[in-house]
Order: C-alpha cells, then sequence, then structure tokens
C-alpha cells in the first residue's frame, strides 16, 4: 500500500489567518489615510489628532491579555470571529460619527476617540488568536516562518492601504473608507468561521499524515478537547525570559505605530506630496514588512536549528532592530524625498524582520498558552503604540521630525539590547504538563 501523503489544510488555515491581518491592517490604517481629511474638516489641531490616532492603540492594548486567554480557554475560532464582527461594525461607525454629535470639536475629538478605542479593543483578538492558531497548525520548526505570515498579512494590507484608501476617499469622501474597511471584515470572518477549527484534530479534512507532520494526536472519537486548565500566570510572571520578551517588544511597539497613524500625514504635509503619490509612497514600508517579516521568520528558524532557540531567536532580533535603528536615523536626515522614504521603509522592514522571533518565543516558551503569552506581550507593544502617535505629535511640533525619528530610533535600538535577558528555549510550562496537553488528554 502507497504512504498516505498528507493533506494541505494548514496552509489553507494560515492563508485564512493571513486574509485576517490583512483586514486587521486596513482598520488600522483608515484613519491615519482619512485623518488629513477629518482634521481639514474638523480643524483639529495635530496635539487633538494625536490623541483620536493614538486612541485605538490603548483599546488594541487594553483588551490584548482578556482576547489572548478567550482563545486559549474557547479557542481562536470563535474568539476571532466575534472580534472580527466587533471591530468591523466599530468601523463602520466612524461614518456616523459626524452625524450623532453636533457640539464642539471638543466633543467631536471625544466621540472619535471613543469609537476607535473600541475598535482597537475588538482587533485586540487578532495577533494572539492568530499566533494560536500558528502554534497548533505549524510543526515546531516551523514556528518562525508561520508567525511571520500575520506580519506578513498587516504588511500586505498595508500595501494595499495606502493606494486603495486614498483613491476611495479622493473619489467618495473619507467616510466610505471606513464603510469599506468594515464590510470586508465581515466578509473575512464569514469564510473564517465556516473553514476553520481550533486543531488540525478537529478539521474533518485532515489525514493522520498530516496530523503526524504537525506533531498532532488524535482525542477520543476523532475530537480534542480544547479546553486546558487556568493559565499559569504565576509561571509567566515568575519567569526573567518572559519579562525580557514583554519589555523589549514594548520597544518593538513603538516604530511600527508611526507607520500606522502619520506617516501619510508626513508625506502629504511634509513631504509635500499629492493625496496620489502619497498614497503609492505610503504604501513602501508595508511592501518592506510583506518582504522582510516572511524573510526574518525564515531565518530565525534557520538560526535555531543551528544555534539553538536562545541565540538563534536572539540573533535575528539583533539583526532587525539594529538595522532599523540605522535605517531611522538616516531617513529622519535624508534631504531627498525618495532616498527618505525608501530609508524610512527599510527601518519598518527589519522591524518586522526581527518579529517573528518575538511570536515564535511565545509559542517555544508556552506551546499550550501561547495565546495568553502573546496577548500580554502585545499589551505591551501596543501600550508603546497608543504613546507613539501622542509622543511623535509632542516631538513634531516642538522639535521637528527629525528628533522625533530619532527617538524612534533609539527605543528600536533599546528593544534589541533588552533580548541579552531572553531565552526561547526558556519552557514555563512542566514537561509533565505539556506531554499531557499535547496528548488531548486535558
Amino acid at each position: 500500500m502507497a504512504e498516505q501523503r498528507p493533506t494541505h489544510i494548514r496552509w489553507r488555515i494560515l492563508s485564512i489567518v493571513t486574509l485576517i491581518m490583512v483586514a486587521t491592517a486596513l482598520g488600522r490604517l483608515n484613519l491615519g489615510i482619512a485623518g488629513k481629511y477629518i482634521q481639514d474638516e474638523f480643524s483639529f489641531t495635530n496635539q487633538t489628532m494625536g490623541w483620536i490616532l493614538g486612541a485605538f492603540s490603548f483599546g488594541y492594548a487594553l483588551f490584548q491579555i482578556p482576547c489572548g486567554w478567550a482563545g486559549d480557554r474557547f479557542g481562536p475560532r470563535t474568539t476571532l470571529t466575534f472580534a472580527l464582527l466587533w471591530w468591523s461594525t466599530f468601523t463602520v461607525l466612524m461614518t456616523f460619527v459626524a452625524s450623532f454629535v453636533h457640539r464642539s470639536w471638543w466633543y467631536l475629538a471625544w466621540a472619535f476617540a471613543i469609537v476607535r478605542f473600541f475598535t482597537g479593543a475588538g482587533e485586540a483578538a487578532s495577533y494572539p488568536n492568530a499566533n494560536k492558531i500558528v502554534a497548533s497548525w505549524t510543526a515546531k520548526e516551523e514556528r518562525g516562518i508561520g508567525s511571520s505570515l500575520l506580519l506578513g498579512g498587516v504588511g500586505a494590507g498595508g500595501i494595499f492601504a495606502p493606494i486603495l484608501l486614498s483613491r476611495a476617499i479622493e473619489r467618495w469622501g473619507w467616510r466610505f473608507s471606513f464603510l469599506l474597511c468594515g464590510l470586508l471584515a465581515v466578509t473575512i470572518a464569514l469564510i473564517w468561521f465556516l473553514y476553520s477549527t481550533n486543531r488540525p484534530e478537529e478539521h474533518r479534512a485532515v489525514n493522520s499524515a498530516e496530523l503526524n507532520l504537525l506533531g498532532s494526536t488524535w482525542g477520543d472519537n476523532g475530537h480534542h478537547s480544547f479546553q486546558l486548565k487556568g493559565t499559569p500566570w504565576g509561571k509567566i510572571f515568575s519567569s526573567k525570559s518572559v519579562w525580557g520578551l514583554i519589555l523589549s517588544y514594548f520597544c518593538h511597539g513603538y516604530t511600527p505605530y508611526i507607520f500606522f497613524t502619520w506617516f501619510f500625514i508626513y508625506l502629504t504635509r511634509v513631504r509635500g506630496l499629492t493625496v496620489t503619490r502619497g498614497g503609492w509612497w505610503g504604501s513602501a514600508p508595508f511592501i518592506a514588512m510583506t518582504v522582510m517579516a516572511p524573510l526574518g521568520g525564515w531565518l530565525s528558524d534557520k538560526a535555531v536549528a543551528r544555534f539553538g532557540r536562545r541565540h538563534g531567536r536572539r540573533s535575528t532580533v539583533w539583526i532587525g532592530m539594529t538595522a532599523s535603528a540605522l535605517m531611522l536615523l538616516a531617513g529622519g536626515r535624508a534631504l531627498g524625498d525618495t532616498s527618505a522614504i525608501l530609508l524610512l521603509a527599510l527601518a519598518a522592514g527589519f522591524s518586522s524582520f526581527a518579529a517573528p522571533s518575538w511570536w515564535a518565543s511565545c509559542i517555544d516558551m508556552s506551546p499550550n498558552y501561547s495565546g495568553s503569552l502573546s496577548g500580554l506581550m502585545n499589551t505591551c507593544a501596543n501600550i508603546a503604540g497608543g504613546i507613539a502617535p501622542i509622543l511623535t505629535a509632542h516631538l513634531v511640533t516642538t522639535f521637528g521630525w527629525t528628533t522625533a525619528l530619532d527617538v524612534a530610533a533609539l527605543v528600536s535600538f533599546t528593544g534589541g539590547v533588552i533580548w541579552l535577558a531572553v531565552d526561547a528555549s526558556d519552557n514555563i510550562e512542566t514537561d509533565a504538563e505539556s506531554r499531557f496537553r499535547e496528548a488531548g488528554a486535558i
């Protein structure tokens, strides 16, 4: 009898997860593109706009841990579906804020900020639960490349967002961009709910050869009980490597939000690009992210195979974060528009090059509770993400863009240095517990 060939359901699942990340990127970036028009229409100052842009990140950060815990407790299939429907609803509500609030600009600014806060709360489920899917649907040797697909999806969304949304805004107005993003999220939520499962064991189309490849096992009657015992928060918070991981990712989270929020405005207001040219050039950082995230994930896995998890993950982070800091320093001082944009795009790309090692390390250190650990880590990153647009507005107004980018470079470099405290081979679950849960006994 011929040996059974593995099915490829894992790649279809990861492809849908990547589409979810594309949608979340559009939902996150649309205000950065529409912000110029909102700022002009309602005469918001840079500082006011900075708070509106930052509100998303505070909601995103606050709900990371609850959403990651929900993924561990109830499974990422249901959690992601609910989250997509939640944030798509608040994205569409952005089109009606000005119609409902007729008082002063102060009340209107708060209304915009509150809606964006709850949009961010819904999107908070995306990364922790997507990484939970990677933990279940990839082999140990592919965690870096699996995690990089999530970042590649964000990068791809960033490529399309400035081009697609700027054209839509020019033709139909800024409100249409939020309606478009909301409807796209609902469509993807339906696809995800109908096709996905929490684990390979639960999917009817997965054969035993693919399960063996993934290191998965069948539970009773071909089903797997997804629910686990309580998250071991004591072990998580007592680990030096966890503290290094989350503090370093705090630093990593600062710079991307400058690209998510202020970059399009920077291109049109500071560099003087037209809206159309700004849309095209605004995609440059996200092209770099899309290309370099999978490269970083692949290299991280190769480095782990060569040097072990501790030094393999660490080396990839050091390369990415040091190069990103240097590009930010150079880009902030470049005189030509093209050279400045390309250098800043490379800064974003190298940051994404480093990022898969963080997400893969969450799985390395806690495979069964990777949703909770990912949520904790991403909480810290998005606290920095909430600070970034507000502090950037203050630095730009007071000192100029060069200083703002210098600060981002310093924060990025610091994130790499903190990895001296991180050991990705430090599994915070006991070996016995891991084997027991992975066998489907809990």
